[in-house]
């Protein structure tokens, strides 16, 4: 079983409202040195394979298909291997 660890980012040439929301209220709270804000996701969940490839091409799909808009956004992942506790293979 592998571990994907996805960090979804708009595309610097795309604008960022929420970035900017955050930026200027730094700028009230008196962080006067915070620039280019951007707002990421990050998103973990367990791929049930123990073929790397196979789950590489999972991950893929499912931020091509579902987790990234593939006109705003670029994506990057990791894998790790991984093997749940009792607790959390329910």
């Amino acid at each position: 079983m592998f571990r994907a660890k996805v960090l979804i980012k708009r595309r610097p040439s795309i604008l960022d409202p929420q970035g900017k929301a955050v930026e200027i209220g730094a700028k009230h709270l008196g962080l006067t040195n915070i620039k280019n804000t951007r707002i990421g996701k990050y998103i973990e969940f367990d791929v049930d394979t123990i073929d790397k490839t196979e789950a590489e091409k999972e991950v893929s799909n499912y931020c091509d298909k579902l987790l990234a808009n593939p006109i705003m956004e670029d994506y990057e992942f990791t894998l790790s291997e991984w093997t749940p506790s009792e607790k959390e293979a329910k």
